[in-house]
């Protein structure tokens, strides 16, 4: 039997030469001695994808609130969920302690610490910053009442708010850093900020290196942390009578 490329097959239903469909009734479709030609099928071919195929999703997905985010995001950018962590670090219960930021439900430390918020204009100087500088004057001093912390900027539409809240800096980000601390000993961690953050001794010069992201670095006594366009950390224990 002749398949509809001119083979002698043995197979009635598909050509065992070259695999072509078999016409029906054993004769080739066309004109008498017309040769038709007929895309050969390749068994071992792999059948084309279905547009309804779902695409890989790229990123995390929260497990809190469902929405997408970067694959490499610390916090969920719509709930604030933790993704190192499994909690939700600015949203749920408020803490039962004073001044603490809405949401914070890490442990309550047993001494109280403060951060010295320090307007530095040689930190604003190094920094190329288009926005204007404060007045330098005497620092704003921060409650530290818990062993996580977040650094960084309020946002009420984002549901955003900070335990040191920067203020006016806008080079500092809504989410910069965090703190944390055994209550004896405090580490700064970078979240992924815009313009990092930089850690040095208090008779060291300006540091020039930022910190590395999602790693956390040990902060020593009277060591700075500086953040944003002139915005200065030190972190200390709070004098007596400091903080009510």
């Amino acid at each position: 039997m002749k398949c509809p490329n001119g083979h002698d097959s043995q197979a009635t239903d598909y050509c065992d030469v070259c695999g072509a469909a078999m016409p029906t009734g054993g004769a080739a479709a066309g004109s008498p001695g017309d040769t038709v030609a007929v895309p050969v099928l390749d068994p071992d071919a792999a059948a084309p994808a279905s547009d309804s195929t779902p695409s890989a999703p790229s990123g995390q997905e929260c497990p809190n609130c469902g929405t997408a985010n970067a694959a490499d995001a610390l916090f969920c950018e719509a709930c604030g969920y933790d993704f190192t962590t499994g909690t939700m670090p600015r949203k749920g219960e408020h803490a039962s302690t004073p001044d603490a930021a809405p949401g914070n439900v890490s442990p309550p430390l047993d001494d109280t610490w403060v951060a010295e918020l320090w307007i530095d204009p040689q930190w604003y100087a190094e920094q190329s910053s288009p926005d204007p500088l404060p007045s330098a004057g005497p620092p704003t001093v921060v409650p530290l009442r818990n062993t996580s912390l977040l650094i960084g900027r309020e946002s009420k539409s984002r549901d955003i708010h900070p335990d040191v809240d920067c203020g006016a800096d806008n080079g500092v980000s809504r989410r910069h850093a965090q703190l944390t601390t055994d209550g004896t000993r405090w580490w700064v961690e970078d979240l992924g900020s815009s313009n990092g953050t930089f850690v040095a001794g208090a008779v060291d010069p300006l540091p020039k290196k930022p910190i590395d992201v999602g790693v956390k670095h040990e902060v020593g006594a009277d060591d700075r942390i500086y953040v944003g366009s002139w915005t200065r950390l030190v972190i200390r224990k709070a004098a007596p009578g400091e903080v009510v």
